[in-house]
């Protein structure tokens, strides 16, 4: 039976440096290879010694695997849940790739993060690379309310989320829905980088 404690590994290839966390799932050997070899492919794309940290979570049949990756300016992110752990695994480094090649001109820019990336990486043109486009712009009032007050509004007009002043904090949050009747709380962090998450399954 998997262990309820985090199983902790860390292992330095060549290139990037893994930090393997496993909850809810022993981290097998086949486990950490499949993550260090089909993960190793980013390698070409990052500067070297860039750390990948990765957590595996098992819920029910949910078999999830969490990818952060912290460079210079940004933070690339994606997470992805199937039935079988390796097929998650297979998942995150295909849409991570995709999501790097889309968006290069985005995330690297050459007078300021272009070091955090590989050379190659920074001088090549991919060809499907799509523009951000902003199609609409909605403005609306912010009401000071807590974050209780603000669950009860997007409630009453059937939102996924709301956008509010909290006035416990007097900072700008954001509420959304969650499985189980449950809600979830964002609040800004003050911080430097821009945080990059790529497209997940559609598990909440």
């Amino acid at each position: 039976m998997p262990s309820y404690l985090d199983n902790l590994l860390i292992k330095e290839l060549d290139i990037m440096r893994f930090i393997i966390t496993g909850r809810n799932i022993d981290v097998t050997e086949g486990l950490k290879s499949a993550v260090e070899e089909k993960l190793g492919k980013l390698d070409r794309f990052f500067a070297p010694e860039t750390e990948v940290n990765v957590t595996l979570s098992v819920e029910k049949e949910r078999q999830k695997i969490e990818v952060t990756i912290p460079v210079k300016g940004n933070i690339i992110r994606s997470e992805q849940v199937s039935s079988d752990m390796y097929v998650s695994i297979d998942l995150v480094e295909e849409v991570i790739e995709r999501q790097l090649k889309k968006y290069k001109n985005k995330i690297v820019s050459k007078q300021q993060n272009a070091a955090a990336f590989a050379q190659e990486f920074v001088d090549k043109d991919y060809d499907d690379e799509d523009d951000v486009k902003i199609i609409r712009t909605k403005r609306f009032g912010i009401k000071p309310m807590d974050p209780e007050e603000a669950c009860v509004q997007m409630e009453l007009l059937g939102h996924n989320f709301y956008v509010f002043f909290n006035s416990e904090t007097e900072e700008v949050n954001v509420v959304y829905k969650r499985k189980g009747n449950t809600y979830g709380l964002i609040e800004p962090e003050p911080v430097s980088y821009t945080h990059l998450t790529l497209p997940t399954t559609p598990y909440v």
